[in-house]
């Protein structure tokens, strides 16, 4: 599960500085600054959250059970669902996807949840 997290996270960093330099040189003239804003916001989020999926790939190799592993997933749902829904919104102009990226941010702080969890079973750890 490590090396899908590790990759994940990877691929979706590359995603991230992707849409923030889209972002910052495509769109700047093409969208006014409040959806730009909410654009940047997706892009942060996802760096973040890329980070994230860094260190439940990190955690689940030495993690016993399944925290980590949930971390993770919940990390790439948060991301599709907020990030993924904040682009679209910004893109399309539909206003009411805007009411998705609330339950991405549920998935991102359950997947911190369980992160936490996955960090207090750590073998090896003090």
């Amino acid at each position: 599960m490590e090396r899908i997290f590790f990759a994940l996270g990877a691929i979706s960093a590359a995603i991230s500085v992707a849409a923030g330099a889209f972002g910052a040189h495509a769109l700047r003239t093409r969208l006014p600054p409040d959806l730009l804003a909410i654009f940047e916001t997706g892009a942060r989020y996802q760096m973040y959250h890329a980070l994230a999926l860094l260190a439940a790939g990190w955690a689940a190799a030495r993690a016993p059970g399944g925290a980590a592993t949930w971390a993770g997933w919940l990390f790439v749902a948060g991301t599709v669902l907020f990030s993924g829904s904040l682009y679209a919104l910004t893109l399309t102009g539909v206003r009411a996807l805007g009411a998705v990226t609330p339950l991405g941010g549920v998935a991102f702080i359950a997947g911190w949840i369980a992160l936490a969890g996955a960090a207090l079973r750590l073998r090896g750890a003090p």
